[in-house]
């Protein structure tokens, strides 16, 4: 699909005029609102091309601990990243801007965002990985009952969003009343883009504001929190129109007035969306500031202890039921930079990943148990902290910690994926971007060795996946099949070593129970 203009007339040898035709390049932007930057990728619409990515900014976005557990962001940063993160592409002078036809957002999960009636934010977006709900989502567990949410939601009200959202009810209540909508951080972008605020039955799923049994927007939860429905946008489908962009943001990113926002979606779901995991027993798996596995099922499973949590995936349909089962470990990613932040401040991760190897499997006995970043679903939301035992200071060196730091997250990783095991989820094969910690060889390693499945490298990531959303979502691309037509694998890890690392899984795993049962 290509567009073209005339840009004269000429003559051909036998004297007939003729249009020149000239063809226009169309180009795809992709916007990935994560919590340590916002990145921007640039993607040619016919050959599906990455052009350039930008993030912004170069070093990890704050988080505010007000309190312990707490975690917020300022959504105005996010607006501000982002702007900071497209000018830097446009600088780079290797695409029109104008020439944008379609926009894409993925946006980390779970937040909350909050704006009056003249889309004013009202407070701080409380983010993923902020605990303060916990208790509020348990009590409702029970008072609704184990069995209807787990039938109907799929998931306990836990710490998501609509429990996030009762927090603010009961804690701040004239911030409370002011509220004209409730969204997600990539509603946030696309309202500030736009002007419009939508949501999807994707978004809902995600905040436990929908029942899947009844396929609407779940009664039991608003009215057991007492949540009025003009606090919800507009549902529409993931690949639709989300609204256009102003005519004054256009000006000032320099971009055509006539731009769509057609895709939108949490980050783990546009993850796997991004490594064409669409269908029914295939799995990818991410490990950035947190970690995640995430299997797409055609069932509405339910872990029955809401360990891990299924949400409606991308191209879920009534009728045509894909899931998303999602295993979300909050330490992960954030371990490493705490590693790299206390023990190589001035290396960069790829010198950091590289001290890791010198050390041996196993870390010579370190044991790293990575649970520092609140609360953890899978681990049945309690917090059980971070941990480095076994030290011997006369033993053990820099290289040591860094490596029991990854091997640490790995066995999370081989945690977790039991549990996903237990829910019938049994993959053959993972799907991973080459990013984060997927850069690092002992990472990649020990995540194979752990779980004993290989893992295919893919070099797409989540600002590429959502820009080829939006070539869905415009009717650029006819079909998936289409929009990721150029996918191949870089590489595939295969699991080796794969006894030494069950030998320590289960000591790490140990020492894991130990600290949950002394909670």
């Amino acid at each position: 699909m290509s567009y073209f203009y005339a840009t004269g007339c000429k003559t051909d040898a036998a004297g007939v005029f003729y249009n020149q035709l000239e063809l226009i390049t169309m180009y795809l932007l992709g916007i990935d609102v994560g919590t340590s930057s916002v990145k921007v990728s640039i993607v040619e619409a016919s050959s599906q091309r990455k052009v350039c990515s930008v993030q912004y900014p170069d070093v990890e976005a704050p988080i505010i601990t007000v309190e312990p557990n707490w975690a917020e962001q300022n959504p105005l940063d996010w607006w501000d990243y982002f702007k900071q993160a497209l000018l830097k592409a446009n600088a780079l002078g290797l695409y029109d801007p104008k020439a944008i036809s379609a926009i894409g957002i993925a946006y980390q999960m779970h937040g909350l965002v909050v704006v009056d009636k003249e889309q004013q934010v009202l407070r701080n977006a409380i983010i993923w990985c902020d605990s303060r709900a916990v208790e509020l989502g348990n009590i409702a567990f029970e008072e609704i009952g184990r069995s209807f949410n787990l039938s109907h939601h799929l998931n306990s009200p836990g710490n998501f969003t609509a429990s996030k959202l009762a927090w603010v009810k009961a804690n701040e209540p004239a911030v409370y009343e002011k509220i004209d909508k409730i969204m997600l951080p990539g509603d946030f972008i696309a309202m500030k883009l736009s002007g419009q605020v939508t949501t999807s039955i994707s978004a809902l799923s995600e905040g436990i504001f929908w029942d899947f049994k009844d396929n609407a927007l779940s009664r039991t939860i608003m009215d057991y929190y007492g949540f009025d429905d003009h606090l919800i946008p507009e549902i529409l489908p993931v690949f639709s129109t989300h609204g256009q962009i102003k005519a004054a943001v256009a000006e000032e990113l320099g971009l055509s007035a006539a731009v769509t926002i057609n895709y939108k979606a949490g980050d783990q779901p546009n993850n796997a969306f991004s490594l064409n995991v669409l269908q029914p027993g295939e799995v990818a798996a991410t490990a950035g500031t947190s970690g995640v596995i995430y299997g797409v099922s055609d069932q509405l499973i339910a872990d029955r202890e809401s360990r891990v949590n299924t949400f409606a995936h991308v191209n879920y349909r009534e009728h045509d039921i894909r899931t998303g089962v999602l295993l979300c470990i909050n330490g992960t990613g954030i371990m490493n930079s705490w590693g790299r932040k206390m023990l190589g401040r001035d290396l960069s991760y790829e010198q950091i990943n590289a001290m890791a190897g010198a050390s041996p499997i196993g870390s010579k006995g370190l044991q790293v148990i990575p649970f520092g970043n609140g609360a953890e679903r899978m681990l049945n939301n309690q917090t059980v902290g971070a941990s480095i035992s076994a030290i011997d200071l006369n033993r053990h060196e820099t290289s040591d910690i860094l490596r029991a730091i990854q091997e640490g997250i790995a066995y999370a990783f081989r945690y977790g994926l039991d549990i996903m095991r237990e829910n019938n989820l049994y993959p053959n094969m993972i799907r991973a971007g080459y990013a984060n910690l997927f850069l690092s060889s002992v990472f990649r390693e020990s995540f194979v060795g752990a779980t004993n499945v290989p893992v295919e490298i893919f070099n797409h990531d989540g600002s590429i996946g959502a820009a080829l959303g939006a070539g869905i979502g415009s009717g650029y691309y006819a079909d998936f099949k289409e929009a990721f037509r150029s996918l191949q694998p870089v590489y595939t890890v295969e699991p080796q070593f794969v006894a030494q690392y069950e030998e320590h899984y289960q000591l790490w795993k140990e020492l894991l129970n130990k600290q949950i049962n002394s909670n």
